[in-house]
């Protein structure tokens, strides 16, 4: 059983609270947060946590061996390298930092200090988005010539980070795990419409070096809640709607085939058959918590691991740049490890 600590009980917090506190291979001790209201309602929650408003009470808790990072995105890094530095483990929640330079020097961190660094990059544990990785992989897709994706709704509004930060992050995490690469530029255009200089809406492209393409739409001003993800292959193309009670994935017998025969221009589209699989759906923050208490105690590498955490934080970097030159493509910053 490992013994966890959390540090920020907002937003996102306690619903990993909720699940850490659930799963039996953990036990959640302590949790802080600068809020004496949220702390009060946390405690009445879960009588069996303690609370505190000092993150140092965490860190310095010779029990806790691993820390969970719920905190406002601009204290990930600060939390995330404090934790690593008292040899605890971390899960720290999208993205792993605004920074690139500091987003590598926590992955470096971990590595020397032999410590587990996970992100919270959540679809990454969808059973649907699993199960379409396992097509891609398995070539039932064929060459996957693009993707994108729709991540649409009214609200939440921040004030904090642009809809970019907010929304993207899922869609660019399951591009690259969908194209196990990393694209070579990004380009972004968007609009700030009810504030000045946070972005409303966000049309994001990835480009990758093998000429596939990602594109991603994300809004937070916007009549429809859509959560919708489009793979099209030379073989197949799949559609992974995440608002479907129940048909998560639809694949589609469909697309351009060139005769063996006739003449070199003719092009014959095919219409086959749509086919609905089966998803074994359990709730994806369960199975991506448990994912991470197994990482500890087998010492394994994570699905979204630091590096990854680092690669789509360096689309994010290069899609701001763009976003503020108003489309104009950006090369992915260079990093070593």
């Amino acid at each position: 059983m490992i013994t966890i600590g959390q540090v920020g009980l907002g937003h996102w917090g306690p619903n990993l609270l909720r699940n850490f506190v659930a799963l039996p291979d953990s036990r959640v001790r302590l949790c802080c947060d600068i809020d004496e209201a949220v702390r009060a309602k946390m405690a009445d929650a879960y009588p069996g946590v303690e609370t505190t408003a000092d993150y140092g009470q965490v860190l310095e808790d010779r029990e806790i061996e691993a820390v969970v990072v719920s905190s406002p995105a601009s204290l990930h890094s600060q939390h995330t390298r404090l934790a690593l530095e008292h040899g605890k483990h971390v899960f720290v929640e999208k993205p792993i930092a605004l920074d690139i330079t500091q987003a590598v020097e926590l992955v470096r961190l971990a590595e020397a200090r032999r410590r587990v660094l996970m992100v919270g990059h959540l679809l990454l544990y969808h059973p649907a988005v699993q199960q379409l990785k396992g097509y891609v992989d398995a070539g039932t897709l064929g060459r996957i010539h693009y993707i994108y994706s729709h991540r649409l709704n009214l609200g939440q509004v921040r004030r904090d980070e642009n809809a970019m930060w907010s929304l993207a992050p899922h869609d660019i995490s399951v591009a690259l795990y969908l194209l196990n690469q990393t694209p070579e530029a990004v380009s972004a255009q968007g609009r700030a419409f009810l504030r000045a200089d946070v972005h409303d809406l966000v049309f994001l492209t990835m480009y990758f070096a093998d000429g596939s393409l990602a594109h991603c739409h994300v809004s937070w001003l916007d009549p429809h809640k859509v959560r919708r993800f489009i793979v099209v292959g030379s073989k197949k193309m799949a559609v992974f709607d995440d608002m479907e009670p129940r048909e998560k994935i639809r694949l589609y017998d469909a697309g351009v085939d060139f005769p063996d025969v006739g003449y070199g221009d003719l092009l014959t589209l095919r219409f086959g058959d749509v086919h609905i699989p089966r998803v074994d759906m359990k709730e994806p923050l369960r199975l991506e918590c448990q994912h991470f208490l197994d990482c500890v105690q087998q010492g394994a590498r994570p699905v979204s691991d630091g590096r990854n955490g680092v690669d789509v934080l360096r689309v994010l970097d290069a899609a701001q740049q763009s976003l503020e030159l108003d489309g104009q493509p950006v090369a992915l910053t260079e990093v070593t490890i």
